[in-house]
């Protein structure tokens, strides 16, 4: 890992551990993309670019120099205007109603460490040695503005964490219009590009298609970084899959409105850039004033999908998430949602609970309805008091009868929400984003409260901090249910209301920083009507993240399958709930559900009372199971085995970090009658180990269990899941 910077060349190396990424400066002092790939040596890098003369209709800026073209170079922060006639990076307008401006590098600085962004979530180094930055400064003459480019690359990660700061340094105000956190240029369009999409109770489908000449993209202009796209894509080579070929991965650390895009141009190079959407986005900066885009985490593979996704889960795992449970296996929990939804009393949540600690399940989960006046999602958001006619104790009464049974208690708030009836609304109708005039577009029956404003999140800080005060609770589950519509603050004048949405990714961030720093020992899930917002932003605040409201084992195998080309299994919520389905009507077996649940962060989500003995005697021993296995699933390494999108099963395992213990899991969905016998392909062990299968006793060689599997049983009906536990002799 290093950064190196060659003079003769005016080139920068980054290396990771198996990667390098070249930037040079050209003579006037343009940063230009050299190389991002397999680590290479030093030899020739000046080698490594090409400048042709192209027709009239590629400009030359530099009339000596007829073979450079903006319209064809390779560039790391392209501008607009200026013979480039594609997406730029950036876009400001200037005093005088232009957009034409021209970045030159005037200094560089390479250090060791990495610095956090103010007021937004970034990965992190706990020691210098952990990583190097590269800053590069850049100036437009005319108009003064600066922009800082970050590249951070790290000793344990084949990452590279980008990010820019723009600063007015001249003397009239500019209007910054696009502000991408990243641009990659490549030199060619042989890729596919892979998207997770889908919408609420289908996040995270998996996606590809090849490009083709223009824009394609995805992009959230909801406010939020949406069920419906998620901010991350993917380059890959033609002959790329989970194990070979080569793999660009984009992930912005980022929780509201986004885009991520791959254009590719006349001569077959492809521009991907990410960052925040450009779609109604505007922001004033005013003299001396600056910009920080969120943090761009691009990772290289040369060995496939997995590679790249087991790249984002130790970095995301160990440096993006924080707090004392970043480390820490997560406890089994029972959550009262879909036993109770908001018809419930103390001596019903205490019956749950101690059937709960029967079982061997460690932590209560109290959802919605406990606060206001709260039977229905009508009313009552914002109003964060205790409803005494369903807990006339209180939460300290209910936590006290739940920490008798020796077990933690947990809490469901939404806290950027507010109910039209509420008291928190007649008292402050101007709270809420809305735009004077025009009506206030319900979701949900709710609005959502303005966090661009101080005094909104301070009240929001106060409200929920008193809450957590009044009982000892162990748990946040942090939901958020809906969309922005009319994106405007009554506190921000004309020409900042297209800076709203933004400044409540501010607001809210800020409001998390302070609540989770305050109560740093309590484990905080994010949820947004299950997977809305799923993304590394959330992440960094709260180290798990509530998968998805659906909670079919069978289309639970898609929506995890996808969230894990990214996102670590630590950061998965993932329970067993009740058949027939509450989303799909699918009955499963108590033992699929169980199965598939366990690959994540393990819990129920149903009336434990109303199970028989022979049921609770299953739960039970699932708990059990899961207790053995949980260090292996939550933070071991990850590997994909089938994929739910290609075939009707899917496969995948976990491998501790020290290849003692491995956990294994194969689900088929539709039974095929007089099937062929089937093998499944393990990965990640030690060839030259040997393994016992808990429970059967039989032992394998590691190479064995690679190269020629293990058999499937045969299905006698369909969805029917099989687990192995793995322990090395």
């Amino acid at each position: 890992m290093g950064i190196r910077y060659r003079e003769a060349e005016r080139a920068f190396h980054l290396q990771g551990p198996n990667t390098s990424y070249i930037i040079q400066l050209n003579d006037r002092g343009v940063p230009v993309h050299a190389y991002w790939g397999r680590k290479i040596r030093e030899e020739n890098l000046k080698g490594m670019l090409v400048c042709t003369e192209r027709s009239s209709f590629s400009p030359n800026p530099y009339p000596e120099d007829r073979s450079v073209s903006f319209d064809t170079l390779p560039q790391e922060y392209p501008a607009y205007g200026g013979s480039d006639f594609r997406h730029p990076a950036y876009q400001v307008q200037l005093d005088n109603g232009s957009t034409v401006t021209e970045f030159a590098c005037t200094a560089h600085r390479i250090f060791s460490g990495k610095p956090g962004l103010e007021g937004l979530p970034s990965t992190y180094a706990e020691r210098e040695e952990e990583a190097q930055t590269l800053e590069l400064t850049l100036k437009d003459e005319l108009s003064g503005l600066e922009a800082v480019l970050s590249y951070t690359v790290f000793a344990d990660h084949d990452a590279i964490a980008r990010s820019v700061r723009l600063t007015n340094g001249g003397n009239a105000p500019l209007r910054l219009l696009r502000a991408m956190s990243a641009s990659v240029d490549f030199n060619r369009d042989s890729f596919r590009m892979l998207q997770l999409s889908g919408s609420w109770a289908r996040e995270r489908d998996l996606y590809g298609r090849e490009l083709v000449p223009g824009m394609q993209s995805v992009e959230s202009r909801r406010g939020s970084s949406s069920h419906q796209h998620n901010p991350f894509v993917a380059l890959v080579s033609p002959d790329a899959g989970e194990d070979r070929g080569e793999v660009y991965g984009f992930s912005l650390v980022y929780s509201g409105s986004f885009v991520a895009q791959a254009e590719v141009d006349q001569f077959k190079t492809t521009r991907v850039s990410v960052g925040i959407n450009p779609f109604d986005f505007e922001w004033l900066l005013e003299p001396g004033e600056s910009f920080q885009t969120p943090e761009a985490v691009l990772v290289y593979s040369a060995e496939g999908l997995g590679a790249m996704s087991r790249t984002y889960h130790r970095l995301y795992r160990s440096r993006l998430c924080r707090g004392a449970h970043r480390d820490r296996t997560r406890p089994v929990l029972v959550n009262n949602w879909e036993a109770t939804y908001f018809q419930f009393n103390a001596d019903k949540i205490e019956s749950i609970a101690r059937v709960g600690r029967e079982l061997g399940i460690e932590l209560f989960v109290l959802d919605d309805g406990w606060f206001g006046r709260r039977d229905s999602d009508n009313c009552s958001l914002g109003d964060w008091k205790v409803d005494l006619r369903k807990l006339p104790g209180g939460l300290e009464d209910l936590a006290a009868r739940v920490n008798r049974l020796d077990m933690q208690f947990g809490l469901w708030f939404e806290p950027e929400m507010v109910s039209p009836d509420s008291d928190l609304y007649r008292a402050h109708p101007d709270w809420c984003l809305h735009v004077p005039g025009r009506r206030r577009t319900e979701g949900r029956q709710q609005l959502i409260l303005d966090l661009s404003r101080r005094d909104v999140c301070d009240y929001l800080i106060e409200a929920v901090g008193a809450v957590l005060r009044s009982a000892p609770i162990s748990y946040v589950k942090w939901d958020m249910n809906r969309n922005m519509t009319e994106i405007g603050s009554a506190l921000l004048p004309p020409q900042r209301q297209r800076e709203t949405a933004h400044r409540y990714m501010l607001g809210l961030y800020r409001v998390m920083e302070t609540i989770t720093s305050q109560f740093p020992d309590i484990l905080f899930e994010s949820c947004s009507g299950g997977g809305g917002r799923f993304d590394p932003g959330m992440l960094y605040y709260m180290p798990q993240t509530w998968t998805s409201d659906n909670t079919d084992a069978v289309h639970r195998l898609r929506i995890q399958y996808g969230t894990s080309l990214v996102y670590p299994v630590s950061a998965m919520g993932a329970h067993v709930s009740a058949v027939p389905n509450h989303q799909t009507g699918r009955i499963t077996s108590l033992k699929t559900r169980g199965d598939v649940a366990m690959s994540g962060n393990f819990g129920y989500e149903l009336d434990l009372t109303q199970m028989t003995d022979e049921e609770k005697a299953e739960v039970k021993e699932q708990v059990e199971r899961y207790k053995q296995i949980r260090h292996v699933v939550q933070f071991g390494e990850f590997y994909r085995l089938r994929s739910p999108f290609e075939g009707s099963d899917a496969a995948w395992m976990a491998v501790a970090e020290d290849g003692a213990e491995a956990f294994a899991v194969h689900v088929g969905v539709l039974a095929e009658p007089n099937a062929p016998l089937d093998w499944l392909r393990l990965k990640g062990l030690d060839p030259d180990a040997r393994y016992r299968v808990e429970g059967s006793g039989e032992v394998y060689g590691g190479d064995q269990l690679m190269y020629a599997g293990l058999p499937i049983p045969r299905a006698s009906g369909d969805y029917e899941s099989h687990v192995w536990r793995l322990v090395r002799l």
